[in-house]
């Protein structure tokens, strides 16, 4: 399947995009995850430590064993707090 994956913030600056358009296999966002990581030193850096990294798929909120099937988009970003 084709996604168009965004990065945001500290996750952007590392990958050095912000957003890109891929073809993967990947069942699921962990998957995903993985398959990036695997393609450079710069993905591998962003996607080492899930627990630091929250992800939507289709502009929803979504955890990492998430499918993927029918998406068409993937954000992968910081948590986030409020004030």
């Amino acid at each position: 399947m084709t996604l168009d994956v965004l990065y945001f913030a500290w996750l952007r600056e590392r990958v050095g995009v912000p957003r890109e358009r891929i073809d993967t296999d990947a069942a699921t966002v962990r998957d995903l995850a993985a398959d990036l990581a695997g393609r450079d030193d710069w993905h591998a850096a962003a996607l080492s430590d899930l627990t630091a990294v929250r992800v939507a798929i289709d502009q929803q909120l979504a955890d990492l064993d998430a499918p993927l099937t029918g998406a068409r988009e993937v954000a992968f970003f910081p948590p986030m707090t409020g004030g």
